[in-house]
């Protein structure tokens, strides 16, 4: 999986991730019916902003036809400062994991949550990646990737929104280092269960390399 950063030229290939995850209605505060306009507004933000795109190589059983070079986006992130002026070492980040591929994974049976990454935070896990290490789906390696991104930025901290209601994926960030720092009540209006908890959960970034 490769990332970097997106331009306006990239929506195209972004829309299709963002409106999949959207429609769903199970973890975006976006309403699932929400117009390709109003969500480019709404994601392809100017700067300290970052919008990223996660990216695969096409899978080599793809069509003849297909450019064996060519890659497909599987995931999109957005990265923003979560407060002005004195709160900006922290950002707050929102990932989107195309549906089709979305497997959250999580650490090796039997190692613990912060396998890797210290109680709160720390180094990055220096298994990613690797033949047994933590098992690498695509939303891990998304989340992986973010988190560097991020870092190289020189944030120090990320904060993420969860809903409660989605044990799995809260998963996926606890077992990246994420700690739940806070609860909203009800935020979040689920389209089957009602309102549901928001889980505010936030981990350290180590320190930028030089």
């Amino acid at each position: 999986m490769r990332i970097r950063r997106a331009s306006e030229e990239d929506w195209d290939t972004i829309w299709p991730v963002w409106r999949a995850v959207v429609v769903e209605g199970e973890t975006c505060p976006w309403e699932p019916d929400t117009g390709e306009e109003t969500a480019r507004a709404v994601w392809m933000l100017p700067p300290p902003a970052e919008v990223l795109v996660m990216e695969q190589d096409v899978a080599e059983d793809a069509a003849q036809d297909e450019d064996p070079g060519a890659t497909t986006v599987v995931a999109t992130a957005l990265l923003t400062p979560s407060l002005p002026g004195l709160g900006d070492h922290v950002v707050q980040a929102m990932l989107l994991v195309d549906p089709k591929r979305i497997d959250q994974g999580g650490p090796r049976a039997g190692i613990g949550q912060y396998e890797d990454h210290g109680p709160y935070g720390g180094p990055a896990s220096p298994t990613r990646g690797r033949a047994g290490g933590h098992w690498e789906s695509v939303s891990r390696q998304a989340a992986e990737e973010m988190i560097d991104y991020a870092t190289d930025l020189g944030y120090q901290a990320m904060q993420v929104h969860v809903v409660a209601a989605n044990p799995r994926l809260v998963s996926l960030w606890r077992s990246l280092a994420f700690r739940q720092v806070g609860t909203l009540p009800a935020a979040f209006r689920h389209p089957w269960l009602g309102n549901v908890d928001l889980y505010v959960m936030y981990r350290f970034l180590p320190p930028r390399e030089r």
